[in-house]
C-alpha cells in the first residue's frame, strides 16, 4: 500500500448523535445537529412512494446508468446531458477531479483559507502536493465553507468550483464550463438529501467525457437516483425561508455581542475567543456545532431549533438571552413508517404557537385547533402517501402527536390528570373530558363526521395513553368535528396543568 504523506490528516466527523446523547444524558431524538449544513427536515418529495420502483429492482443493476436523472439535472442547470457527471455527493466528485487532473509530482492549488478540508485530502490521496506554483488544477469553494464568503473566482485554469451552496448564493460559474471550469454541486444541502449521497459535476463535453471515463461504473444507487429525480420534479428548492432565518439569527447574534461573518450560504460563522469551550458546553446540552480554532460554524435550521441554540449560546457566554427561554416539558419526536414520516416538537407549557403541515388538509386544521386550545407549542411536519387518500397521513399524524404527548408527560407526576370543557360554535356544541391516567380509551360521538375526525381522536388517545370522551352535535360536519377537537384541546389544557409533585392516583401508579 502506498504510504500517505506524513502530514496527511483524514477527514474527521464530529461525534455521533448517539455519543452526543449519552454525553448530554438525553434521548438521541433530542439532539439537534447544527454541524451538517443541511435543512431541518428532508425534502418533501423524499417519501416511500418515491423509491418504491427502485426498491422493486434492487436485485438489478441500472443498465445504461441513469439517463433520466442526467437529463433532469441538465435541464435544472441549463446545460446539455453531455455536460453532466454523476457522483456520490460533491465529495466523490472532488476526489474524482483531483485524481483526473493531478498525480504524483503535480501541485494542486486551493483557493482561500480556511476552506473545505477535502480539497487538500483529495490532493494528497491523488499523490500530488498542495501548492500554487505551476498547479495542475485549482480548487475553489464558492460560497466558501466555513466562512460563508462569496469571493471572486480565481483566474487559474483548469478550475474546479465547489458550488454546494449555489441555491443560497444564487450565482454560478456554470457559464464558464467551456473556459476550463468544472462546477460541482450536491443534492445534500438545499434539496435536503444528504443521506442519499447524490452530486453532479458540470463541465465541457470533452472534460465531462474524461471524468466519466475515470468515474466508478455506477457511482450512485438506484434508490438515491429516484430520490434526486423526485426532488427535481418538485421544482427548484425554495430556500427563501432559510435565508430569512439566517438573517434573523445574524441580527440576534449581533445583539448577543458575537456578530457572525456575512454569509451567502445556509450557515453562519461566529468568531469566538474560546470556541472549543463554547462548543463543548453546547454539546453538553445535546446541541452540536462545528468547532474551529477561531469560532464556530452554525447550520441554520428553523426558528424553533435556532432559538434553542441562541438561548444555550447566551448561557454559555453568561449573557442575557436574545430569545425567550424554551418552555419546560418539551420533547422532540420522530415517527417514521413505510407510509409516512413525521417530526414533532411539542412543549406543554407553551403559548399556542402551532404549525401542522402534513398535507392532510382539514385534519391538519383540526390538530392545529386542538394544540392551540391546549396551550401547547407544536410543530408537526411531515409527509404521507396522500396518493392513496388522507387516511394514513391523518392517522399517523395523530399517532405521532400522541406519542410526543406521552413522552412530554413523563411519569405524569404532579399533573391535574383530569380536564373537561364545553365548546359552543354557531351551529355546533361539543362536550369533552380527558383522563391522563395512562390507559388508552375513547368514547367519541360525532353527530356528523367529515370522514376521519373520530378516527384521528381515537388514534391520539391510543398513542398518548389517555382516555377521551367526546359528544359533539350540530348541523355542519366541519363544525361538529372542529368543536370536538377544540373541546379536547381545552380539556387537555386543564389536565396537563401542574399542581404539585404527587402522582395523581390512589393506586400509587399510572
Amino acid at each position: 500500500m502506498r504510504a500517505l504523506p506524513g502530514e496527511f490528516a483524514e477527514y474527521r466527523w464530529a461525534p455521533s448523535t448517539a455519543a452526543i446523547a449519552a454525553l448530554a444524558g438525553v434521548d438521541p431524538v433530542e439532539v439537534i445537529r447544527f454541524d451538517g449544513n443541511v435543512p431541518a427536515a428532508p425534502s418533501p418529495t423524499a417519501r416511500p412512494g418515491a423509491i418504491a420502483g427502485a426498491l422493486a429492482a434492487t436485485n438489478e443493476y441500472a443498465h445504461g446508468g441513469f439517463p433520466e436523472l442526467v437529463s433532469a439535472i441538465a435541464a435544472y442547470a441549463g446545460v446539455g446531458d453531455e455536460n453532466v457527471v454523476l457522483g456520490a455527493g460533491a465529495d466523490d466528485l472532488i476526489l474524482l477531479c483531483a485524481r483526473a487532473f493531478a498525480g504524483p509530482g503535480d501541485r494542486v492549488a486551493v483557493s482561500e483559507s480556511p476552506t473545505y478540508p477535502l480539497f487538500r485530502i483529495a490532493t494528497q490521496l491523488a499523490g500530488a502536493e498542495p501548492g500554487d506554483d505551476g498547479a495542475a488544477v485549482t480548487f475553489c469553494c464558492r460560497p466558501n465553507n466555513p466562512t460563508g464568503d462569496f469571493g471572486e473566482l480565481p483566474a487559474a485554469r483548469p478550475l474546479v468550483v465547489d458550488e454546494a451552496y449555489f441555491e443560497y448564493a444564487g450565482e454560478t460559474a456554470a457559464g464558464l464550463i467551456e473556459d476550463g471550469v468544472v462546477v460541482l454541486r450536491t443534492f445534500s444541502k438545499a434539496f435536503g438529501l444528504a443521506g442519499a449521497r447524490v452530486g453532479y459535476a458540470l463541465a465541457s463535453a470533452e472534460t465531462a467525457a474524461e471524468l466519466n471515463r475515470r468515474q466508478a461504473p455506477q457511482p450512485i444507487s438506484g434508490i438515491s437516483a429516484s430520490l434526486a429525480l423526485a426532488a427535481l420534479r418538485g421544482g427548484s428548492p425554495d430556500v427563501g425561508a432559510q435565508v430569512e432565518e439566517r438573517e434573523r439569527c445574524a441580527a440576534l447574534l449581533s445583539q448577543l455581542g458575537v456578530p457572525p461573518l456575512p454569509s451567502r450560504t445556509n450557515f453562519l460563522f461566529v468568531p469566538l475567543a474560546s470556541p472549543e469551550q463554547v462548543g463543548h458546553a453546547l454539546q453538553g446540552e445535546g446541541l452540536v456545532v462545528r468547532m474551529f480554532g477561531d469560532g464556530i460554524r452554525w447550520s441554520i435550521r428553523d426558528r424553533d431549533d435556532d432559538d434553542v441554540l441562541l438561548d444555550a449560546l447566551a448561557r454559555s457566554l453568561d449573557r442575557p438571552s436574545p430569545v425567550e427561554s424554551a418552555p419546560s416539558r418539551r420533547v422532540r419526536h420522530v415517527r417514521a413508517t413505510a407510509e409516512t414520516r413525521f417530526r414533532v416538537r411539542l412543549a406543554l407549557a407553551g403559548s399556542g404557537r402551532v404549525r401542522v403541515q402534513t398535507g392532510a388538509g382539514i385534519y391538519d386544521h383540526f390538530l392545529e385547533q386542538l394544540a392551540f386550545h391546549a396551550g401547547f407549542d407544536l410543530a408537526l411536519e411531515g409527509v404521507g402517501d396522500l396518493e392513496t387518500g388522507p387516511h394514513h397521513t391523518a392517522e399517523d399524524a395523530a399517532l405521532a402527536l400522541g406519542e410526543a404527548l406521552d413522552r412530554a408527560l413523563g411519569d405524569r407526576r404532579g399533573i391535574a390528570r383530569y380536564g373537561d370543557a364545553v365548546v359552543p360554535m354557531d351551529d355546533a356544541l361539543a362536550r369533552a373530558a380527558v383522563d391522563l391516567g395512562g390507559r388508552p380509551a375513547s368514547e367519541i360521538k360525532l353527530q356528523l363526521d367529515p370522514g376521519l375526525a373520530e378516527h384521528v381522536l381515537r388514534s391520539l388517545a391510543q398513542a398518548g395513553r389517555l382516555a377521551i370522551n367526546v359528544d359533539s352535535s350540530g348541523r355542519d360536519e366541519h363544525h361538529v368535528a372542529e368543536a370536538a377537537f377544540k373541546a379536547v384541546g381545552r380539556s387537555l389544557r386543564a389536565a396537563v396543568r401542574l399542581e404539585g409533585d404527587v402522582l395523581p392516583s390512589t393506586k400509587g401508579r399510572l
